[in-house]
């Protein structure tokens, strides 16, 4: 009886700690959009700020991934290739999509438009592998994406033709971060996560800098310290923690609960952004940011 007892207690602290740190990961990784929005305040561009990020987070990344070579055999070469696609599209491509995105929209409708990424990963599913809608999903993708017209005829409305370009990016960087969630899969399942990801960010970081050297003078790399700290702060605590809280609550939790608990995301960019920003918090994006929440919760509970 006393055995039950304490594995009960056991259970429940090891879900309070999984959901904790789902949730601190969610928020560090939704802080991400605003310190870009300050960086951009001291007259940086999309290619510097991502090329910072990176550049303070590859250290991290790279030592994680000598780890993981020193504990598991190579890869083959056809696994090398997929992984340097998967680094590519997956945190190349969908990280400087939605940092250009960044600069024409506002933080809380950048976090709305990637948290629809798993209603992406259906449609993907449904053009490429001929999968059925089912009705619970039809409602909840009907709710989600009403939503996001909510919030983005708000801001249009404020910021004219700008948002659409800038909502247009952050589209393009969902959409290629769904694509790497499908072509991930059953990479993940055969070599692990914490392999792939370092692996995949690696590679992420390396075409981050080098597009950077090809773009930008390397004198732009001379940068007063409150933009320093920043990308430090960007490339540590929102971009490598949230990485390894989240595959750390996924482990403890499983990742239906762990993706639930991240729908925290984008009420704290709201809250983020209204207190570092100055970004207002309206009615009608609230009410859009519900929404889209809502709707998501739905998929993912079928």
């Amino acid at each position: 009886m006393q055995h039950a007892i304490n594995q009960q207690h056991s259970n429940r602290r090891e879900h309070v700690i999984g959901l904790s740190l789902a949730i601190v990961g969610a928020i560090l990784f939704s802080a991400k959009a605003i310190v870009a929005k300050l960086l951009y305040a001291h007259q940086l561009d999309a290619v510097t700020v991502i090329a910072f990020r990176m550049l303070f987070a590859l250290p991290i990344f790279a030592l994680v991934a000598f780890w993981q070579s020193c504990k598991h055999p190579p890869l083959s070469g056809t696994d090398r290739w997929r992984l340097i696609g998967l680094g590519l599209v997956g945190y190349y491509l969908s990280s400087f999509l939605d940092f250009l995105g960044l600069q024409f929209i506002s933080a809380g409708l950048e976090r709305l438009i990637l948290f629809l990424t798993p209603s992406f990963v259906l449609f993907i599913h449904v053009i490429w592998f001929k999968r059925q809608i089912r009705p619970i999903e039809y409602i909840s993708l009907v709710i989600a994406y009403l939503g996001i017209v909510l919030v983005f005829m708000h801001d249009l409305s404020f910021n004219g033709q700008q948002v659409v370009f800038g909502a247009a990016l952050v589209l393009g960087s969902a959409i290629a971060y769904a694509t790497y969630l499908v072509q991930s899969g059953e990479m993940v399942a055969r070599i692990g996560s914490l392999r792939l990801v370092s692996y995949a960010m690696c590679i992420s970081s390396l075409a981050c800098l080098a597009q950077f050297f090809i773009l930008r003078p390397a004198s732009t790399l001379m940068q007063s310290w409150p933009v320093l700290s920043l990308s430090v702060f960007n490339a540590i605590a929102c971009t490598v923690f949230p990485v390894f809280l989240t595959m750390f609550a996924i482990q403890k939790i499983g990742a239906p609960k762990a993706s639930q608990a991240g729908m925290i995301g984008p009420v704290s960019t709201l809250v983020l952004g209204s207190i570092f920003l100055n970004e207002a918090i309206t009615t009608w994006q609230f009410a859009g940011a519900s929404l889209v929440i809502f709707g998501m919760y739905l998929l993912s509970r079928k």
